[in-house]
């Protein structure tokens, strides 16, 4: 029989809040995250605006010296890890550290320590190069400085798949704990990329909406007519995912199960989704076998949702052939309206999204749906502007990468 796997501890940092409750009410009244950006001059951008994460403070979370040598991408993971063993009542006493591990996704490191660094040898050559840049910058850092905060010492890895990263990972965790690998394991994803290098890379690529540098909070807009891109988000959430025996027997509180994971590649193109959306409705399939269920016991799917012209209604188009008919009937809702896309972190940040809807009896809104985009497809229930009340059994997330990386996850009410 598989080893039953339960969630038992969350943390996030997030544009729309700095801890889980905050950023949970932020969803429940459709607040959005997306402002000016502040992190660099963008005045001669085309896209000035992005979801920043806002007042965050590390000191509550490491000592001074430690915190120099993490970029952003780090501190947010690590603040996040803290905040999760925090609420599953875990500390490095009360863990056994080989039986312990961390799956987090990461997309792209540490770029603003790279982008300094860079500045510095272009101006001023080899020996300006900060010493800590490569240690710093690697996308495997996050996971080893949660490994060093609490003496964890089973295995501590770091999936990159693009915007999947988080997805995946908690998949990989599902897997490590129901295989008995590990008996504990930190999972999610993290990233920080609002830098003039990323925000000016995915400019010329086309991805960002620059249309509503007026109106930065109706930027992000899933599934609307006037979609025009993402906007750049960043951020970190943690779960701390436990085998339920484990969990029983330290009287742990349990959120929810973690039940089924799928993972596909399309195999397509380096930057669009296959538009036969056979690869990202295979990964629900496998997702849903995983966990046991059938298409109608799931009554929420938390969706990629990027308010991309080519994202949203290929993404539909999936939830159609993997659901069938009760795609008509389930919720469906983008918590990228709120969040922006916080890329490797996002599979994570959406994740507890679903976990809190279970147990809230809450279906998270799209916002700024204003008009549907039925001419493309875009013709499901994805909750517009306001959120619902409702039971929830059964909830899933999925995440679609560049590369053509596709990973979902599916998490049920504990019973």
């Amino acid at each position: 029989m598989k080893r039953r796997v339960v969630v038992t501890g969350l943390g996030a940092i997030t544009p729309i809040g700095n801890d889980v409750a905050t950023f949970w009410d932020s969803i429940r009244n459709g607040r959005s995250g997306v402002a000016p950006i502040t992190r660099f001059d963008a005045s001669t951008f085309d896209v000035k605006i992005a979801a920043e994460v806002k007042n965050f403070n590390m000191e509550p979370y490491a000592d001074k010296k430690d915190i120099r040598k993490m970029a952003l991408f780090t501190q947010y993971a690590v603040a996040s890890a803290v905040q999760a063993m925090q609420d599953a009542g875990l500390d490095e006493t009360k863990i056994d550290k080989w039986r312990t591990g961390i799956m987090l996704g990461n997309g792209i490191g540490g770029y603003e320590v790279m982008e300094a660094s860079f500045h510095k040898y272009a101006k001023d050559g080899v020996r300006r190069i900060m010493p800590l840049t490569i240690p710093m910058i690697i996308n495997n850092e996050a996971a080893g400085n949660i490994a060093m905060r609490y003496g964890i010492r089973g295995p501590a890895l770091t999936m990159v798949t693009a915007c999947a990263s988080a997805t995946d990972a908690i998949g990989c965790s599902l897997d490590m704990v129901r295989d008995g690998r590990c008996d504990v394991c930190l999972t999610g994803g993290t990233e920080a990329a609002i830098t003039g290098f990323a925000i000016g890379g995915f400019q010329i690529l086309k991805a960002l909406t620059s249309k509503f540098n007026d109106q930065p909070e109706k930027a992000s807009r899933p599934f609307d007519r006037d979609r025009s891109g993402f906007i750049m988000g960043e951020g970190a959430a943690v779960l701390v995912v436990e085998e339920l025996e484990h969990a029983r027997r330290r009287g742990a509180k349990i959120y929810a199960e973690l039940s089924g994971y799928g993972a596909t590649c399309d195999a397509y193109h380096l930057t669009a989704p296959d538009p036969e959306a056979e690869g990202f409705a295979q990964a629900m399939k496998v997702a849903l076998a995983d966990a046991e269920l059938k298409p109608e016991d799931v009554q929420y799917y938390n969706a990629h949702g990027t308010s991309t012209e080519i994202n949203d209604p290929t993404e539909t188009k999936s939830l159609k052939k993997a659901f069938g008919d009760h795609a008509y009937k389930m919720k469906v809702s983008s918590t990228k309206s709120m969040t922006g896309h916080c890329v490797g972190a996002a599979g994570a940040i959406e994740a507890i999204a679903c976990i809190l809807a279970i147990r809230d009896g809450f279906y998270p809104p799209t916002i700024n749906l204003d008009n549907p985009d039925i001419e493309a497809g875009c013709d499901l229930d994805y909750v517009p502007n306001k959120g619902q009340e409702g039971v929830i059994n059964a909830a899933a997330s999925g995440s679609l990468g560049f590369g053509g990386h596709n990973g979902v996850v599916i998490f049920r009410r504990f019973q």
